[in-house]
């Protein structure tokens, strides 16, 4: 399989050393600190799929872009979703495939099923609050995290006394209908998720702890050997 790495920051460089591993060929990195910028047929250089671990403001371009060159797509960056209607509309147009996913880490999709399973016991005793937060790396581009969203809507989908989310600090007291789930950005930690169920009588706690990124790395790996030769838009 022939990848198109856009974007090589920490993460794309941490694809090409896994995916020479697995006997993969990269054949175009593209990035705008690298000597190839732009996003052409010339330069993804034949790639059966593209890797985009990019950056929010440019990721919507970069999708237009390698829609049009009817490319196949895997997208790691968040912060777009708010767009998703117009990804759907060009994935359509243009007959693509393209995967995309807060988290790549089989951990973490693990940790969303354990945090389903937990809410919906939870759900049956009201004595238990509810809440969670996240820490990333001081350099992350988005707060919350895309993946912090999946665990605060998974919660609030099985949990029924929770209504709305709260994601960062509030000057004003979090009502009971309110699911808290702040965000920290500080230091190195690649990323770290807790959910609590509070009772006046005992705490219970899940963490999710990644410790480097090569889990995101090997996942965005395993969907792009998943979506070759498929079309249509997906997610995990």
């Amino acid at each position: 399989m022939k990848i198109a790495l856009i974007g090589y920051g920490k993460m794309g460089k941490l694809i090409e050393e896994i995916a020479l591993q697995q006997n993969l060929v990269i054949v175009s990195k593209i990035d705008p600190k690298l000597k190839t910028t732009e996003i052409t047929k010339e330069n993804l250089c034949g790639a059966d799929v593209c890797i985009d671990f990019s950056h929010p403001e440019i990721v919507l371009d970069n999708i237009r872009k390698l829609a049009e060159l009817k490319a196949t797509v895997v997208v790691g960056t968040t912060g777009w979703y708010d767009q998703l209607d117009t990804v759907k509309e060009l994935v359509a147009a243009h007959h693509i495939g393209l995967l995309y996913a807060p988290n790549f880490s089989i951990g973490v999709h693990l940790f969303l099923k354990m945090v389903a399973n937990a809410s919906s016991l939870i759900n049956q005793f009201e004595e238990y609050d509810v809440a969670g937060f996240e820490v990333h790396h001081k350099e992350k581009k988005d707060s919350p995290s895309g993946t912090a969203k999946s665990i605060a809507e998974t919660l609030i989908k099985c949990i029924d006394r929770k209504k709305s989310i709260t994601y960062e600090m509030s000057e004003l007291k979090i009502r009971e209908e309110e699911l808290h789930y702040p965000s920290l950005r500080a230091g190195f930690n690649p990323g770290q998720h807790n959910v609590i169920f509070d009772s006046p009588a005992d705490t219970i706690s899940l963490t999710h702890q990644a410790r480097n990124r090569t889990g995101f790395a090997k996942g965005a790996l395993i969907a792009a050997k998943w979506l070759l030769n498929k079309k249509g838009l997906y997610t995990i």
